[in-house]
């Protein structure tokens, strides 16, 4: 039997095999996922984290996250609190705009988990490279959802699985700790469901305003 979409709970279909992880596309919201059978354990996902080198201070890591900055910078000053969500080793986002006086939280089940922060409301929420470790994206963006406050965006950054994308092919499948892809189809879903005022998406930047 094949797994229901961990989005939108629609059937799927066989997509591909990589590694001894299937992998199925939903038949609703285009998505992409591997099967939950072939989820890494909580130490296993810590691990492949602690693999990655994030400096802070790196000029190049710095640029990478650039786009989602820019967003935030052309929508909110240092008067809005912000939440780093799954800021990770090196919470690069949250050390660049703390520079520029912004006031930001983080928040990471692995590296600061800190739960309180989890309750309390946003101007806006980042999340770069996250959103495709999601096992419960459903779950998770209702959550991210209840935490903005009105006129509050959710911006976020991942690579797009667009129709043009060969998976056999795609670099972006080969880490086994990202688990879900997002199709166009998949951020209009997310907007409708959760009920957004609108969502943007512009290469691999989502943002979704509230």
């Amino acid at each position: 039997m094949q797994p229901t979409c961990p989005l939108c709970g629609k059937n799927s279909e066989f997509l591909y095999k990589y590694l001894n992880r299937n992998y199925f596309r939903c038949s609703h919201c285009k998505s992409a996922f591997v099967d939950p059978l072939a989820h890494l354990s909580y130490e296993e996902e810590e691990s492949r984290y602690l693999e990655h080198n994030n400096d802070v201070n790196d000029p190049g890591y710095r640029n990478f996250v650039k786009p989602i900055l820019e967003v935030v910078f052309d929508n909110f000053g240092s008067e809005h609190m912000g939440l780093d969500f799954g800021a990770g080793t090196g919470p690069v986002i949250s050390q660049v705009l703390s520079e520029k006086g912004y006031n930001i939280d983080q928040y990471d089940p692995f590296f600061c988990n800190k739960p309180e922060v989890l309750s309390k409301k946003y101007d806006y929420i980042v999340c770069c490279e996250v959103i495709e470790h999601f096992y419960k994206p459903h779950s998770e963006f209702a959550q991210l959802k209840s935490m903005l406050q009105p006129g509050g965006k959710l911006i976020c950054m991942t690579d797009i699985f667009y129709d043009c994308v060969d998976f056999a092919q795609w670099y972006y499948k080969n880490d086994p700790t990202h688990v879900f892809f997002y199709h166009p189809q998949s951020i209009d879903y997310i907007e409708k469901e959760f009920g957004f005022f609108q969502s943007s998406l512009n290469n691999r930047t989502i943002w979704f305003s509230r």
